[in-house]
């Protein structure tokens, strides 16, 4: 067992991990942070998408003891405790999901994209979410509501 410390949406979190748990289980059965969705298990479908320090990470390709120290933000932790996250004010808006399995790691990638950049084109929106498998729709709600959320996201910065 490995001694693993870090932080888990602004929480310490202090845990023992076999050295060969994935994140992805380490937030699901660990930490039952189940917003985390294990897909694939390849890396291939986005659905575990979380961020680690601040970069999005597809979860089911690190190890737990890989983000020792550091700071991971699920989906459960972008919401400011009742006030949901822009990105994911928009998904339930303009209905940019279906089954919802691929969502919580669309709106991680999203948000992590309108982090770094807040303006992007549909062609931007489209090239970050190439990493992101939906088997249910065709995309054009989920790149609608990332622009929505970039123009919410705006009106809150002025």
């Amino acid at each position: 067992m490995t001694q693993l410390k870090l932080r888990v949406n602004n929480q310490p979190v202090d845990a023992e991990v076999l050295a060969s748990t994935l994140l992805v289980d380490f937030l699901r059965g660990g930490l039952n942070l189940t917003g985390t969705h294990a897909g694939c298990d390849t890396g291939q479908c986005g659905a575990c998408t979380v961020h680690v320090d601040g970069e999005a990470v597809k979860s089911c390709s690190m190890l737990a003891v890989q983000a020792q120290g550091c700071e991971v933000t699920t989906v459960e932790g972008l919401a400011q405790g009742e006030r949901l996250h822009p990105v994911q004010q928009a998904f339930i808006d303009c209905h940019g999901l279906q089954c919802g399995f691929c969502t919580p790691g669309m709106m991680m990638t999203a948000a992590c994209l309108l982090k770094k950049t807040p303006r992007p084109s549909e062609a931007e929106i489209v090239h970050a979410l190439e990493g992101n498998l939906c088997r249910c729709t065709g995309y054009v709600n989920i790149v609608a509501a990332v622009q929505q959320a970039a123009q919410a996201a705006q009106g809150e910065a002025a």
